[in-house]
């Protein structure tokens, strides 16, 4: 279906967006739908989809910078996100070739660059040939390297746990992404402070999100810098029928992270289109200018279909921060 065709009659927030499905917490083993996921995001209004990034995890998983490449060239609008990279686990070099190759395709403004440690895998660093326990030094070396790199600029230095020396890379974007720090850590958030333009943690209530938007605000200030913006990655299940979301939901946290639901389910929206946008409109009433949804389950596009109506349900932020950027829009 093209983009503007029947489905985009839903009025979705600005700053909704959703996870492509890139694992298979399942196991089912059937074709990927990334393609199909990515322009259904866009014909449903959706703001941004995104993808998060694993070497290898407990789920099958797809590589997501090819994953929003395959995104950008079936789809106009739609932001483009990771939900986050590891940086740190990549030569940087390498990362900012990914990112420019997907600016290059999607066109200006699109692109989302969303960062973290990682850490909850360990064989994945171990496959990377990348200490587990330097994983944070790493990812701040790689954050000092990148805007040269995406500006095309040479980058030779001595960092804390690596050394670049990096002729200039072309073609390089236009402007640099948006960088979305995330991580639920005091070192996540002393970060975001330092480097962000969003804070984009999850598993938070939102008291917690409004504490953490205090504090983030404070420690950006000592940087002389206004506090970045508020962002949350849910999980998420509509089914009026509770019990149904939740096994869905549980399924879906055993498989891709050896979770189970009663861990994580006070920050985990399920059940109706109402029961789910009261949980989400809470958080946005909390501070929160950005959504970031992983829908649980096995039919990741059928969960997109009712986001949006959720969505349609939802009353945007009142944060004095600064508005969410439309897709191509400067900076």
């Amino acid at each position: 279906m093209a983009a503007g065709g029947p489905l985009a009659s839903h009025r979705v927030i600005p700053g909704l967006g959703v996870l492509l499905p890139t694992f298979d917490p399942l196991r089912t083993g059937d074709p990927p739908r990334v393609a199909e996921a990515a322009r259904l995001a866009e014909d449903l209004g959706f703001h941004a989809v995104w993808a998060g990034d694993h070497l290898i995890a407990p789920a099958p998983v797809l590589d997501a910078p090819a994953c929003l490449a395959a995104a950008a060239v079936v789809t106009e609008r739609v932001a483009l996100g990771f939900s986050v990279m590891l940086l740190g686990l990549r030569p940087v070099a390498w990362a900012a070739k990914q990112l420019a190759t997907i600016d290059a395709l999607a066109g200006p403004g699109r692109l989302r660059l969303g960062v973290g440690v990682g850490g909850e895998f360990p064989e994945e660093f171990a496959a990377a040939g990348v200490p587990h326990r330097r994983r944070g030094a790493r990812l701040d070396d790689a954050l000092d390297a990148l805007p040269d790199l995406l500006a095309g600029r040479p980058v030779r230095r001595q960092g804390r746990t690596q050394a670049f020396d990096v002729a200039p890379l072309e073609p390089a974007p236009s402007a640099p992404p948006p960088l979305y720090v995330g991580g639920r850590s005091e070192a996540a958030l002393a970060r975001a402070a330092r480097v962000a333009d969003v804070y984009l943690p999850m598993w938070l209530t939102p008291g917690a999100v409004a504490e953490r938007g205090e504090r983030l605000a404070e420690l950006a200030a000592a940087h002389g810098r206004p506090r970045p913006r508020l962002a949350l990655l849910a999980g998420v299940h509509v089914d009026a029928d509770r019990a149904a979301a939740r096994a869905q939901a549980a399924a879906h946290l055993r498989g891709q992270y050896r979770l189970e639901l009663d861990r994580v389910e006070r920050w985990t929206a399920l059940g109706s289109a109402d029961e789910v946008a009261e949980q989400l409109q809470a958080h946005l009433d909390a501070g929160v200018d950005e959504l970031v949804l992983m829908p649980y389950g096995g039919d990741a596009l059928a969960q997109y279909e009712r986001l949006a109506d959720v969505g349609s349900r939802l009353t945007p932020s009142a944060s004095p921060a600064a508005p969410i950027p439309e897709p191509g829009a400067p900076r």
